[in-house]
């Protein structure tokens, strides 16, 4: 018969810093348990169902195949959403996206965009914060917008809402006061494409042309048909992308443009308002 403990402690997975964690997370999943469960029960024995799952989860991590997707879910700010293979992954880093947003808006009603929405995490977010906020997710993945809606509903945020859409292109006559975006950022011929996670998460989501900075120019230039006077435009950029992603808000009449930094220091958000 084999413990929990024993379980873990034979797990084999690739080294790494999250390994651990990892095989915790896949261990607990096969249970049907929180996490916390194998720390309070070590010594309880594992069913040959759980065994089995578990082992086969390790192969799939084995693999390189991201902990989120076999989980199906991630999470992110304060929440637990469901995720799938045709969506990105949703980050920590991400989550400064909300704080800045967070910031340039009062708790008074609004309308926010979030482009690109995925999993609908940057939006549902949002909409947690703060329930006088309309929010408008948009992806023109019809998927990804259905993934959007089951994690809507399945929070209860009713502030929220999912369509359709190539960026701005089904929101004709639309206005905002908040435009957020975690787009397509990374170079085409990147090295980091065949690296880790991302070699698992969807590639439309990932690359944007030779240097990385097609969808952003997109947005910046469409963006101010869509936001108010005094509205603001957000984004979500590469770590060495600071310089470029402010001269383009900049060249577009953006003032007050600034960079926000990660945890690691990076520059990972820049933002401007409309005049």
């Amino acid at each position: 018969m084999t413990t929990l403990c024993s379980l873990l402690a034979t797990a084999s997975l690739p080294e790494s810093p999250t390994a651990r964690l990892d095989a915790e997370l896949l261990l607990a999943a096969a249970l049907g348990k929180p996490r916390s469960y194998l720390h309070t029960w070590p010594e309880r024995i594992a069913p040959r169902e759980v065994a089995t799952a578990f082992a086969e989860s390790l192969a799939r991590r084995q693999r390189g195949e991201p902990v989120a997707y076999i989980l199906g879910r991630q999470g992110f700010w304060s929440l637990d959403l469901e995720v799938e293979p045709h969506t990105l992954i949703p980050r920590a880093d991400t989550e400064l996206l909300v704080e800045a947003a967070l910031a340039c808006a009062a708790a008074t009603p609004a309308r926010v965009l979030d482009l690109g929405t995925g999993s609908g995490a940057i939006a549902l977010a949002l909409a947690s914060e703060r329930p006088a906020w309309q929010v408008c997710g948009v992806d023109r993945v019809p998927e990804a917008v259905a993934l959007a809606e089951r994690n809507r509903q399945r929070l209860g945020l009713d502030n929220a809402r999912f369509c359709a859409s190539h960026w701005f292109s089904a929101l004709a006559g639309e206005r905002f006061e908040l435009i957020v975006s975690n787009p397509p950022y990374i170079a085409a011929e990147d090295y980091h494409l065949g690296e880790g996670d991302v070699r698992f998460e969807p590639l439309s989501a990932l690359v944007a042309g030779p240097d990385g900075l097609d969808d952003i120019r997109r947005i910046v230039a469409d963006a101010p048909t869509h936001l108010d006077a005094g509205g603001w435009l957000l984004l979500e950029h590469g770590f060495d992308q600071g310089p470029a992603v402010r001269q383009l808000l900049e060249g577009q009449g953006f003032v007050a443009v600034a960079s926000r930094r990660d945890l690691g220091g990076h520059e990972r958000i820049s933002l401007g308002q409309w005049r």
